[in-house]
């Protein structure tokens, strides 16, 4: 008999995050890692249970997130985006709740592109008359 698997994809900046949710007590894996040994955050950890928190599944589940790309901040981003999908796929009578506090919107903000003739995005180079 096959368990019970939710999936949920998110994204934030650069960083992409595959999410599988199973019933079972709790435990948090990221890239074959547990959560405290991946995050040195607590700020990051708490941003990744917040959907677990509002939904009062802490320790329902667990959790198995494979995250690439970006730095540490965007990757727990994109984890929590696919985990608050994954508990939409588990119980679409969630959303409201998640909906409520934020956790269903992909956060559209990336790096803006380096344009030609300047040194970066917004900065010119140095200006001068002769």
């Amino acid at each position: 008999m096959e368990t019970a698997r939710y999936y949920g994809t998110g994204k934030r900046k650069s960083s992409t995050a595959r999410v599988y949710l199973t019933p079972g007590t709790g435990q948090i894996m990221v890239n074959r890692r547990d959560i405290t040994e991946y995050f040195k955050n607590e700020t990051q950890r708490t941003l990744i249970r917040s959907a677990l928190t509002i939904t009062d599944n802490v320790g329902k589940f667990d959790v198995k997130a494979t995250v690439d790309g970006g730095g540490t901040t965007g990757q727990a981003g994109a984890i929590r985006l696919g985990l608050a999908k994954a508990l939409l796929e588990f119980n679409a009578e969630l959303r409201p709740r998640l909906k409520r506090a934020g956790l269903l919107t992909r956060d559209s903000r990336i790096k803006e592109r380096k344009k030609y003739g300047q040194k970066g995005a917004r900065k010119r180079f140095q200006f001068s008359k002769r």
